[in-house]
């Protein structure tokens, strides 16, 4: 029954919500949804089925933590362009006692410095500015199948003399069947309030409900995963007056030479998904090839006049022993991407 109860409060807060549209630039913190490790950049930014050893997804599920992830340190940086910097470091323990495992994660992004000027223009000095989340989760095994995590986040922003502090969580609920080959997770990520502001307004946090299937196949080395985003918001195109469509989903009216009801609607509903996929080779499954597609991501940056890669992602994973190192590349423009490398490090008895 307790169970249950879990699964209604989770299902209910995705309905109970308001809905609004166009998600960009109305909520504060958005660095929380930048990839914290190489693993998330490669699988399209979103990855929250597959519980594995790799500590770094339990950032963004606190229900994949696991007895696999005990001592474990991961550790990330993204090269940015302009001289942002976006790092994450986590660790983890498990206490069999409790059925429980532990984390601790830090995620920081560095803006760089900034000239500072009077009301004439005049240079007086410099400042930098900075956001970061300090984040402890803890996952218990409530039965063979299930699995339930929380985290709680700290979040401060930093913009020379001014700063806000924040207070939110994560709350996950993960099943896994008895062969391990198939997850289901649904998650609501960032769920709190603005406890500090650099005003009197207090912002929105942004947060976003997220369902997602994890799927190995029987016969092949290849699992696959499938993310339903904003469960909590319906709308999230953005309304661009300018804009000439050329998706797959089109269906323009001809005598007004715009979209149809039926094209917007499938166009929005496609927006809310991710998938990704990744190719386990060798025997110990120490080479991993992944990529990613989102969606939502590739309709908001893509050009009209130009092809681009935006919104596909890819990397790879090589394991030797208890030691791991991650490569992920997000392509957000025709002028290139981002790229993303990750070290995880195992540490005492193996599992």
């Amino acid at each position: 029954m307790q169970l249950r109860s879990l699964l209604l409060l989770l299902f209910l807060l995705t309905f109970c919500l308001e809905s609004r549209s166009q998600v960009g630039g109305i909520t504060a913190y958005q660095f929380l949804n930048l990839p914290n490790s190489a693993t998330i950049a490669a699988m399209g930014g979103h990855h929250i089925a597959l519980a594995d050893d790799d500590l770094s997804l339990a950032n963004r599920n606190p229900a994949l933590l696991n007895e696999s992830m005990a001592r474990r340190v991961a550790i990330s940086h993204a090269f940015h362009p302009a001289g942002i910097s976006n790092s994450y470091v986590g660790y983890a323990v498990h206490k069999e006692d409790l059925r429980m495992t532990f984390q601790a994660g830090l995620q920081y992004v560095g803006y760089g410095d900034f000239t500072r000027r009077d009301v004439t223009g005049q240079d007086i000095g410099s400042f930098t500015a900075s956001d970061y989340a300090l984040t402890l989760g803890v996952g218990r095994q409530l039965s063979e199948r299930w699995r339930l995590g929380v985290n709680l986040k700290f979040i401060n922003s930093q913009l020379a003399d001014f700063s806000s502090f924040a207070l939110a969580s994560d709350i996950g609920i993960h099943y896994q069947d008895t062969t391990g080959r198939f997850g289901l997770s649904l998650v609501a990520r960032n769920l709190g309030r603005q406890v500090s502001s650099y005003n009197e307004l207090r912002e929105p946090l942004p947060l976003d409900i997220q369902i997602g299937i994890n799927r190995e196949l029987k016969y092949l080395p290849f699992r696959f995963s499938i993310i339903y985003r904003m469960l909590n918001r319906w709308d999230i195109l953005y309304d661009d007056p300018n804009e000439e469509d050329e998706s797959i989903f089109v269906g323009f009216d001809q005598q007004t030479n715009e979209r149809g009801a039926g094209a917007i609607w499938l166009d929005n509903f496609f927006r809310h998904f991710v998938f990704n996929g990744e190719l386990l080779v060798g025997k110990n499954r120490n080479l991993r090839l992944r990529f990613g597609y989102n969606h939502g991501l590739r309709r908001e940056l893509r050009l009209n006049d130009y092809r681009s890669l935006a919104g596909y992602s890819l990397g790879f994973a090589i394991r030797i022993k208890r030691f791991q190192i991650a490569y992920g590349r997000t392509t957000y423009h025709i002028g290139g991407g981002i790229n993303q490398l990750g070290v995880d490090m195992g540490f005492g008895p193996k599992r």
